[in-house]
């Protein structure tokens, strides 16, 4: 749990580092591109992942590609505190039907509640931007889509790590594999803008790289340890943090009913610790 936790603070920075930047595509770019230089230099003391993960390791680079793409088309338009729970708050129960559905790995009445906790407390993050007049659709459905592809990579990865035989080097190298796929498309489409904006911006994108990257790799050994549906609820947590974060440092508003959503996650992570 304190490392699904500490993955959560680190996702939830990463995240705040989009949103507040002045050009929040090159600056996800950026932020992979740094997780993919600090994976190139750990993967030589690595094992490879066992075989037997390498078509989902492939087909979560093609998944995370979207991810990121859609992670900085959502912020385009809505606040932190708005499209951060939309997509983050939308995946464990997707997660948790998917698993059981396809893997078979059903979680506890308690672990249930907890999942249904954790999402309603970020969803009526939300509702906070419907009553407040922000809700616009194309931020909406870019994040509900992308709530979607979370579900599909947590299903993924967490069947992966537990194939690959060592979570960290099957986390690096996806890291690696997306951040030169993703890079090639941005300099195709954007050209030498990328390489000014790489000069300029390298320490941002390293800081953030660090943290997308030990936020991933924590919450994937957690997926060998514990069931991936809980895993991914208890990840949700990083929802608060990225609230706090959104207020102190984007100067984003937290409201009596943002902080009726913070009591209600804290009560999902609660029960799923527990139960």
């Amino acid at each position: 749990m304190a490392v699904v936790l500490l993955g959560a603070v680190l996702h939830a920075v990463w995240n705040t580092l989009v949103r507040g930047a002045a050009d929040k595509f090159l600056d996800t770019v950026l932020m992979l591109s740094g997780a993919g230089i600090l994976t190139a230099v750990l993967l030589p003391v690595l094992p490879l992942p066992a075989t037997e993960s390498w078509p989902y390791l492939a087909a979560s680079v093609l998944i995370h590609v979207v991810y990121f793409a859609l992670v900085a088309l959502a912020y385009h338009g809505a606040e932190l505190s708005f499209a951060y729970p939309v997509m983050r708050g939308s995946a464990p129960v997707l997660s948790a039907l998917a698993v059981v559905l396809l893997l078979n790995e059903t979680p506890t009445p308690g672990g249930w509640l907890g999942i249904l906790l954790v999402s309603g407390g970020v969803l009526l993050l939300a509702t906070d931007a419907w009553r407040s007049g922000k809700l616009r659709k194309g931020p909406t459905l870019l994040a509900l889509a992308n709530a979607g592809v979370i579900a599909v990579y947590t299903l993924v990865d967490g069947q992966g790590a537990r194939l690959s035989g060592h979570a960290f080097s099957y986390t690096g190298w996806m890291f690696l594999l997306t951040a030169v796929l993703l890079f090639g498309l941005a300099l195709a489409l954007q050209g030498r803008r990328v390489i000014h904006h790489a000069r300029h911006g390298w320490q941002r994108g390293l800081l953030g790289g660090a943290s997308t990257l030990a936020s991933y790799g924590l919450a994937l050994w957690a997926m060998t340890q514990a069931p991936i549906a809980l895993v991914a609820a208890l990840r949700e947590t990083s929802v608060v943090f990225a609230v706090i974060m959104a207020a102190f440092f984007l100067a984003e508003p937290v409201t009596r009913l943002r902080a009726v959503s913070i009591v209600t996650v804290a009560a999902g992570a609660l029960a799923i610790k527990i139960f």
